[in-house]
Parts: structure tokens; C-alpha cells; sequence
């Protein structure tokens, strides 16, 4: 069986809640989808943000499954 937590390896410690802190969100709060969508579209934030922005959409799409 694969080990289901494999994101959790992928993804680094340190940058753990820098998408959440550049975007403004409050620590324990959903990051609104609307907010993604547009940090993702490359709207007023960095390319990294972007980039962050659109692994979080992917991610939330593998979550449903």
C-alpha cells in the first residue's frame, strides 16, 4: 500500500503558512478559494506566491478524492 501521507515529505517545514501570511489569512482559518484563484492568476503578488498559490489549488482538488 503507498503511503498516504506522501505530500507531507514533499513539502518543507519552513515554508509552512507563507502562502497564509502573504495572503493575510488569519492562523487557523480557510483560505478563501476566491483569494487562490486570484493569487494564482498572478494578480498583485510575487511568482513564488503564485506558485504556492496554485499548489494549494491542486492539493485542495486531492483532498476530495
Amino acid at each position: 500500500m503507498k503511503d498516504k501521507k506522501w505530500i507531507q515529505k514533499a513539502i518543507k517545514p519552513s515554508t509552512k503558512g507563507a502562502l497564509r501570511k502573504t495572503l493575510g489569512t488569519k492562523a487557523g482559518k480557510d483560505i478563501p478559494v476566491s483569494k487562490l484563484k486570484k493569487a494564482a492568476a498572478g494578480k498583485g503578488v510575487s511568482k513564488l506566491t503564485e506558485k504556492r498559490a496554485e499548489l494549494a489549488l491542486t492539493l485542495r482538488k486531492l483532498k476530495k478524492k
